[in-house]
């Protein structure tokens, strides 16, 4: 039978399986058809044919602009900045609490976290003053001081930091010798290549504030250790023999350069002493060449006496020929001017007694006519 014709049933129904009604939730199009209706009541307006499809469109363009709107707002931390850009371009800086901005695609903003302490710690193998290899493991902390610097300054400002900290210690171990590296000079070191980082990012203006540089720890390779205490054996050997080299010359240069002052001046003093005894005896010469012209007689006989004097007063053995008898008369004038010592320093028991000379001889004064003449001296 066709599912379209009528039964015996009294109370017959559609045959037709389609045109049944399903015994689940109301049908989807009425709910939707009764939702308009709702909405379009909200507007106080019905027509005949239902709601307004013009008003439908402007409340959901109105949701969907506040919305939009509302997207705008954000939240910063306490210790955060917000860098608020429009189109890419630097917009201003919001603070702490509830902000609002431009919805994207309008305004962006990044937060960027101003306090907070960040460490960046790191390893190098790098070679000291005296060509030494060593480990050194180190720590960079660092905050962002300047937000917008931080944002718009440098593509990776943290891993520019990295870098320059890597070419800052290698500057400041290179110009420090091992034992500086390992214990003495350690915080120096530190203290300059935080300088150095920090002079390095100010250039950058990357926005970046070094707070400090530790050297954590310095460690020399297993596999040269040996060779680096022979090396530094050698040259703390070549330094002792440098040191004792720069005494001895210390010690024995201003000794000869000294000696040889002190010949100079004697070389000096004896040209003086040859050129004014020379001129002394040139003077003399004339005084005598002059006394001689006046009183030749006299001046003969003044120098004969001068002469014997000068040799005789050093004379200490004296042999006088006597004429006549055919003997020699030995003086031993030394042992009679020791025995006269001897006899002055002995206590005097006799009595003062004062010698008168006589009355000279007349032919004392006559040099031509003594008696005795000298023979020699050994």
């Amino acid at each position: 039978m066709p599912w379209n014709e009528s039964g015996g049933n009294k109370n017959p129904g559609p045959r037709n399986p389609w045109d049944r009604k399903p015994d689940g939730p109301a049908d989807i199009d009425e709910a939707v058809r009764n939702l308009k209706r709702k909405l379009a009541g909200l507007f106080g307006s019905r027509g005949p044919r239902g709601p307004n499809p013009s008003q439908f469109g402007s409340l959901l363009a109105l949701v969907v602009v506040g919305g939009w709107l509302a997207t705008g707002f954000y939240q910063v931390g306490p210790a955060e900045k917000a860098v608020v850009t429009r189109f890419g371009r630097f917009q201003a800086i919001a603070g702490e609490g509830l902000n609002w901005r431009i919805p994207w695609p309008v305004d962006s903003r990044q937060l960027v976290n101003t306090q907070e302490n960040v460490s960046s710690p790191d390893t190098q193998r790098m070679l000291t003053k005296d060509l030494a290899l060593v480990d050194i493991y180190f720590t960079v902390q660092y905050r962002r001081a300047d937000p917008k610097a931080f944002v718009f300054s440098i593509v990776e400002p943290e891993r520019t930091l990295g870098e320059v900290a890597e070419s800052a210690i290698r500057e400041s171990v290179a110009q420090s010798p091992l034992d500086w590296v390992l214990e003495n000079r350690r915080q120096e070191i530190a203290t300059r290549t935080k300088q150095q980082i920090q002079h390095t990012l100010d250039g950058y203006n990357a926005g970046l504030e070094v707070l400090s540089v530790n050297l954590t720890d310095v460690k020399v390779p297993e596999q040269v250790a040996p060779l680096q205490k022979d090396a530094i054996k050698a040259r703390e050997d070549q330094v002792r023999s440098q040191v004792e080299a720069q005494t001895y010359a210390n010690d024995i240069l201003p000794k000869a350069r000294g000696d040889a002052a002190k010949q100079l001046l004697d070389a000096q003093a004896y040209r003086q002493s040859v050129i004014a005894n020379a001129e002394g005896e040139s003077a003399r010469f004339a005084q005598l060449a002059a006394a001689y012209e006046k009183a030749p007689q006299v001046t003969r006989q003044r120098l004969y006496l001068e002469t014997m004097e000068a040799v005789l007063g050093s004379a200490t053995k004296v042999f006088i020929d006597l004429k006549g008898t055919g003997n020699t008369m030995y003086l031993p004038l030394d042992k009679l001017l020791e025995k006269r010592t001897q006899e002055s320093m002995r206590p005097s028991t006799l009595p003062d007694v004062t010698v008168t000379p006589g009355p000279p001889r007349p032919d004392a004064d006559k040099p031509g006519d003594a008696r005795s003449s000298a023979r020699g001296s050994r």
